[in-house]
């Protein structure tokens, strides 16, 4: 059921694999598959100088978790996932109701799964992802360009598309001190609700999500930045930031 292979914790549990993995400091990959093998597309993520994190597989195969850094993922024998920080504070936690793990405090008739893949025609799945909403003053903040007036996004629903006056860029910094990035190219939705939040892929094959914890917002966008990749200064924007610079000193 759980495994540490290739520096990242593999779960199998029935059809599906997953893998949690680091990715960049304090960062960790998460993906999720119902396919033979798990997909390699990287998608919006870069390649990440190696980093060792540590893996640890209860005895009595419970659970296991993987920390790097400040961000610390843990797994329970019935694959949910948790992610909270060195200090403890719980930053992600899947939303699960369902009767599969009767000693979770959340056990319900519901049959809600935290990661599920619907199968459609022509082999891929529409994909829903939910989380819990750990702190209705949570406030969250990014996710790219929408025709709307928020600032906090937070009790919103988006759509995961691009149109003619609207740029979706699926990156949220929450005030609990983590960012998240669906790596999805899919079209969906993501739904910020003060109860359960939300992320939908309507065709896909894989979950894939990235998740930095952060003592700051400017940490966790510069890990962002690092991950994804960073735009370079054109030689008139360098000049123009040179000039600037100059006319602030000496004002």
């Amino acid at each position: 059921m759980f495994a540490s292979k290739d520096n990242r914790l593999v779960y199998t549990y029935d059809a599906e694999q997953l893998w949690i993995e680091p990715w960049g400091q304090n960062a960790i990959r998460v993906r999720a598959t119902k396919m033979h093998t798990m997909p390699q597309e990287d998608w919006a993520l870069l390649q990440q100088p190696n980093i060792t994190a540590k893996i640890d597989i209860a005895s009595n195969d419970e659970s296991a978790t993987l920390t790097n850094g400040l961000v610390k993922a843990t797994i329970t024998k019935r694959g949910k996932i948790t992610i909270s920080n060195t200090s403890g504070k719980v930053l992600l936690e899947e939303y699960a109701r369902h009767r599969r793990d009767i000693i979770d405090p959340k056990c319900s008739a519901l049959e809600v799964e935290a990661r599920e893949f619907k199968p459609i025609l022509g082999g891929d799945y529409h994909l829903t992802a939910r989380f819990e909403s750990l702190d209705p003053k949570e406030k969250i903040y990014g996710m790219g360009q929408y025709q709307q007036p928020y600032l906090d996004i937070k009790g919103t629903q988006l759509e995961l598309a691009h149109r003619n006056s609207q740029a979706s860029v699926p990156f949220a910094v929450s005030s609990l001190g983590y960012g998240l990035l669906w790596n999805n190219p899919s079209i969906g939705n993501v739904v910020f609700g003060k109860n359960v939040m939300s992320f939908e892929a309507l065709s896909t094959k894989v979950l894939d999500y990235w998740v930095v914890a952060g003592d700051t917002p400017a940490q966790i966008v510069e890990s962002y930045a690092d991950a994804t990749g960073k735009v370079r200064l054109s030689s008139h924007a360098a000049k123009d930031l040179v000039v600037n610079v100059l006319l602030f000193r000496y004002q």
